[in-house]
C-alpha cells in the first residue's frame, strides 16, 4: 500500500544526507526515512495521534 502513497519531504530535512523525514497520508499518517525509503521501514500512526504530536512538538505551543 505504501508504495502507491504521496510522499513529501519535510522542510526542515537537510539536502546533504543527513536528517531526512518523509510524510504520507491516507487514512493513517505513515513517516519514514527518506535515505532508505525504498528499502527501509515506516511507520504509522492515527491522524488524531499525529495531530497531538504536532501540537506538542511545534514551536511556541
Amino acid at each position: 500500500m505504501s508504495d502507491q502513497l504521496k510522499w513529501f519531504k519535510s522542510s526542515y530535512s537537510d539536502n546533504e544526507g543527513g536528517a531526512s523525514v518523509e510524510v504520507a497520508h491516507d487514512d493513517t499518517i505513515h513517516v519514514r526515512d527518506s535515505k532508505v525509503a525504498v528499502s527501509g521501514p515506516e511507520f504509522q500512526v492515527s491522524v488524531p495521534a499525529w495531530s497531538a504530536f504536532i501540537a506538542a512538538v511545534q514551536p511556541g505551543a
